[in-house]
């Protein structure tokens, strides 16, 4: 982290991308989000498109925030978070689940499981920022780089129109390196524009 010059309990920004299967940490230094390092994903279950209800095996995509009270030091899967599913988009349109994490191990039924010396790396980084100040850190799970060609690709998927509407929060973090305060307004994902 020195050699970046980033700082050990600095506020934290997580990523998650089904394909390629990749969890990105990003460290905030100064103004700014920077890029510290990409995991892979060793599991997550179910395929592309949102978790909808108990027991489908699929892993979440949307926005979520983890506060302290959600890390778990005594996971049976070594370490974990919970994402916070479902939040408050889900419960808008009905959707049901549990204790949907990012946690260690190689095994996943609706979870993103990071394998064990990744999640020490990760779930390190997380409490240090929450103990040093960080109210919530905030993970974006996307099903791929919400790029214009990737969205093209999947034009013709049922989750066409979910996907589009993650892109403007994508893009937002893209463009500014600040993860984008994002509520949910008549069931949609809304980014709030400060003034």
């Amino acid at each position: 982290m020195s050699h970046a010059g980033l700082q050990f309990g600095a506020p934290v920004f997580i990523r998650i991308f089904k394909e390629p299967g990749v969890l990105e940490v990003w460290i905030k230094k100064q103004t700014k989000f920077h890029l510290f390092r990409k995991y892979p994903v060793t599991a997550f279950s179910g395929g592309l498109g949102p978790k909808l209800q108990e027991g489908d095996g699929q892993a979440p995509e949307g926005c979520y925030f983890v506060t302290p009270e959600r890390m778990n030091p005594k996971s049976r899967f070594h370490l974990s978070f919970d994402l916070g599913y479902p939040n408050t988009y889900d419960r808008h349109h009905r959707r049901t689940g549990s204790a949907l994490m990012v946690h260690g191990s190689c095994v996943s039924t609706g979870c993103y499981a990071m394998g064990d010396e990744a999640i020490e790396e990760i779930w390190t980084l997380c409490s240090r920022a929450l103990e040093s100040g960080q109210k919530f850190f905030r993970v974006h799970c996307f099903p791929f780089p919400m790029s214009e060609e990737n969205l093209t690709r999947h034009r013709e998927s049922v989750w066409f129109a979910f996907w589009s509407a993650l892109q403007p929060i994508y893009g937002h973090f893209k463009k500014n390196k600040l993860p984008p305060d994002v509520t949910v307004r008549a069931g949609r994902y809304t980014i709030n524009l400060k003034d």
